[in-house]
C-alpha cells in the first residue's frame, strides 16, 4: 500500500511539471501570437508611410512637372522679356536684332550695322508708329518690349547659324509679322493732324489691331537726343503733354454718349416693351434732382428709343437710366470688360464703372449718358464696338500676325481668340439697326454715302469746367457685314460730329478706296 502511494505522488509530481510546460508553451505561444500581430500592426504601419512618402513625391514630381510645362509654353517669353533679365544681354551678343514689319510687308524697325559692327534702330515712319512699335533705347515699350524675345530669337538654316558663329559673326534674328496696315495707320495719323487724342481701327471679326495712332508723339530715332525735353515736367504747353504715354491703351476718358451703347443694351434687357418707349424733350430736365441739358439745350421734341439714341438726347436717356436696375447694369458693365483686364500683350489702364445698386441716386443720371465717373481707353471703346459689329462676340485684339525667320518661314502664327459672347445676336442686330439711323438722320450724318453703310455712335464728354469736350466716335462698316471698327477720341476740342466723325470718314474712305 505504501508503495502503491509513494507510485502515486511520484507520478503526481511527474506530470505537475508537464503542465506547466504546457501552460509555459500556452504563455509562450500566446506571447508569440502577439510578437506576430504587433509585427504585421507595425509593418502595415511602416507600409502606410512608405505609401503615403510615396505618393507625396509624386505629386511633388507631377507638380514640377505641371509647373515646368506651364512655364515653357506660357511664362517663358514674358520671363525672358523682362528688362532685368541678364539672359536679353546674352542674345543680344549672338544676334543682330530683327525686324518688325507691318502686314503689308512695310519696314517698321529694323537694325543697321555699320562697317564697324555698329548697330543702330531705326524706325523709316519715324513719328507715325512711335507708340504701338515703340523704342529701343531709353527703356523698351511696344512691340519693342513685348517682342523683344523673338527679335532675338533666330532660326535661320543650322549650318549657317554655326558657320556665323564660329566666324566670331551674329546671326539675324527672327522678324515680327504684325496686323498694321500702313494705309490705315497714314489716314489716322494724318487725319488726327496736330490735335491730341488717340484712334484705334480693328477688324471686329478676328481681333486684329488694323492701326493704332496716339497724339502727341515723338521721334524714336532722336530718342537720346530728346529724351529730357520728353520728360520734363508739363509746363502748361498742352500740346505736348505726355508724349511718351499710349494714350490709346493708356489714356482713360469719360466716354460721353458712345455710353449710350451700353445703357441702350440695359434698356431693351429690363424692358422686352422697349419699342413703346416715348420721351418730349424739352431740351433738359431733372432727374433724382439733378439738372441734366441737351447739347446747346436743343429741344428734340417728342422722341421714341431709336430717335433718342440717334439724336444723342442727353435728357431721354437720363431718363431711362433712372430706371434702370443699377445692380443689374454693374453686371452687364463688367461683363463688357469695365472694371476687367484687357487681354493684350501692352500697357494699358483698365477702365472703369463705380456705380452699383448702392449708389447714390443722384449720379445715375450722369452715368447713363456717359458722364460721371465712367472712364474708358479708346482701345476698350473699340472692343465694345467691335462686339456689337461681331454678333455680340468680343474677339481678343492682338497686334502681332506671326513670326518669321530671315528666310521667310514662319515660325510662329497667331491666330483669332474670342473673350466671350457679350450679346445675343438679336441685341447686336438691335443695336446695329440704332447705330445706323445714327448716320442716317442722326449726330454722324456726315458719313451717309452710296458706297458703303456706315453704323455709328458720336459722343462729347465733358471733363472740365470751361473747356471744350472731348470729340468721341465709334463705328463699323459695311453696317450689314463688317470689315473694319473704329475707335476716335479728339482731345478737348468740341463735338464728336465735328472732330471726330471727318476723321473715321477719312479713315472709311482709305479702306474702302480699293475696293
Amino acid at each position: 500500500m505504501e508503495k502503491q502511494e509513494k507510485n502515486k505522488k511520484e507520478k503526481k509530481f511527474l506530470l505537475l511539471p508537464a503542465r506547466v510546460n504546457q501552460r509555459k508553451g500556452r504563455k509562450e505561444n500566446g506571447t508569440r501570437d502577439k510578437d506576430i500581430k504587433d509585427r504585421n500592426k507595425n509593418e502595415k504601419s511602416v507600409n502606410r508611410e512608405i505609401i503615403l512618402i510615396t505618393y507625396l513625391f509624386a505629386g511633388l514630381f507631377l507638380l514640377i512637372i505641371g509647373y515646368y510645362v506651364n512655364f515653357m509654353l506660357r511664362d517663358s517669353e514674358e520671363v525672358i522679356n523682362n528688362p532685368y533679365n541678364k539672359r536679353q544681354d546674352l542674345l543680344a551678343e549672338q544676334i543682330v536684332r530683327g525686324d518688325i514689319l507691318s502686314a503689308d510687308g512695310k519696314v517698321l524697325a529694323h537694325t543697321l550695322v555699320d562697317s564697324d559692327g555698329n548697330e543702330t534702330r531705326d524706325y523709316p515712319f519715324k513719328n507715325m508708329y512711335a507708340h504701338v512699335v515703340g523704342r529701343f533705347s531709353k527703356g523698351k515699350t511696344g512691340l519693342e518690349s513685348s517682342e523683344n524675345f523673338h527679335l532675338l530669337t533666330s532660326h535661320i538654316n543650322t549650318i549657317s547659324k554655326i558657320v556665323k558663329e564660329l566666324s566670331g559673326g551674329k546671326n539675324i534674328g527672327d522678324s515680327v509679322v504684325t496686323t498694321l496696315d500702313t494705309r490705315l495707320q497714314k489716314a489716322a495719323y494724318d487725319a488726327l493732324g496736330s490735335h491730341r487724342g488717340a484712334v484705334v481701327v480693328m477688324d471686329p471679326s478676328s481681333g486684329k489691331i488694323l492701326a493704332m495712332v496716339s497724339k502727341p508723339d515723338y521721334n524714336p530715332n532722336e530718342i537720346n537726343d530728346i529724351w529730357d525735353e520728353l520728360t520734363k515736367e508739363d509746363t502748361g504747353d498742352t500740346d505736348k503733354a505726355s508724349p511718351l504715354v499710349n494714350r490709346a491703351t493708356q489714356g482713360l476718358y469719360p466716354p460721353g454718349s458712345t455710353f449710350k451703347i451700353l445703357t441702350t443694351l440695359e434698356y431693351v434687357r429690363e424692358n422686352p416693351d422697349y419699342e413703346d418707349y416715348q420721351y418730349d424733350c424739352t431740351g433738359k430736365g431733372v432727374f433724382n434732382s439733378v439738372t441734366i441739358n441737351c447739347y446747346n439745350n436743343k429741344a428734340h421734341g417728342e422722341v421714341d428709343l431709336k430717335e433718342s439714341f440717334a439724336k444723342s438726347c442727353n435728357s431721354s436717356f437720363s431718363n431711362i437710366g433712372v430706371t434702370l436696375n443699377m445692380s443689374s447694369f454693374r453686371k452687364l458693365c463688367d461683363a463688357f470688360l469695365f472694371n476687367q483686364s484687357i487681354p493684350i500683350d501692352m500697357l494699358y489702364n483698365k477702365s472703369s464703372f463705380v456705380l452699383n445698386g448702392k449708389s447714390p441716386k443722384d449720379q445715375i443720371p450722369q452715368t447713363a449718358i456717359g458722364q460721371g465717373q465712367t472712364q474708358i481707353t479708346p482701345l476698350h471703346n473699340a472692343l465694345i464696338v467691335s462686339a456689337v459689329a461681331n454678333g455680340g462676340v468680343m474677339m481678343k485684339p492682338y497686334v502681332v500676325d506671326r513670326i518669321e525667320s530671315q528666310s521667310g518661314e514662319t515660325v510662329k502664327k497667331y491666330l483669332p481668340e474670342m473673350v466671350k459672347t457679350v450679346m445675343t445676336p438679336k441685341e447686336s442686330e438691335i443695336l446695329t439697326s440704332f447705330m445706323t439711323e445714327t448716320v442716317n438722320s442722326g449726330t454722324a450724318v456726315s458719313l451717309k454715302n452710296n458706297h458703303y453703310t456706315v453704323a455709328g455712335k458720336t459722343g462729347s464728354a465733358e471733363f472740365m469746367e470751361g473747356k471744350p469736350a472731348h470729340a468721341w466716335f465709334v463705328g463699323f462698316a459695311p453696317a450689314e457685314k463688317p470689315e473694319i471698327a473704329v475707335s476716335i477720341v479728339v482731345e478737348g476740342v468740341g463735338t464728336g460730329s465735328d472732330y471726330a466723325v471727318p476723321i473715321a470718314d477719312k479713315i472709311f474712305k482709305t479702306y474702302f478706296g480699293n475696293k
